[in-house]
């Protein structure tokens, strides 16, 4: 029984720690990049050109990434894909191993 608890325990704080790391990259990248754009407002005469939002665009796309990772959003392999491949491969291993029986 403490060893089911020591594993629910385990796994919330693997949850919790992979949606703290989440939380401090988006905030890492909203103050870097704000910081960035008030920069580059002020002194720029010509803001509104693509190579000054290329780290914004580029970084963004990283902190999709890892929010997908985080919060198990998959919108090209679907939500149970990785269980329903687990069981094809374990459905194929059971039928292999029947053929040697």
């Amino acid at each position: 029984m403490e060893n089911i608890n020591k594993e629910k325990y385990n796994r919330a704080k693997k949850r919790v720690d992979e949606l703290k790391g989440f939380y401090i990259h988006l905030a890492i990248y909203m103050v870097i990049n704000a910081f960035i754009l008030v920069n580059l407002y002020i002194r720029s005469d010509d803001f509104w050109r693509w190579e000054h939002f290329f780290t914004l665009i580029a970084w963004g796309v990283g902190v999709l990434f890892h929010a997908s990772k985080t919060f198990g959003f998959n919108p090209l392999l679907g939500k149970d894909w990785e269980e329903r491949q687990i069981q094809k491969y374990m459905d194929e291993d059971k039928e292999e191993m029947n053929k040697y029986k």
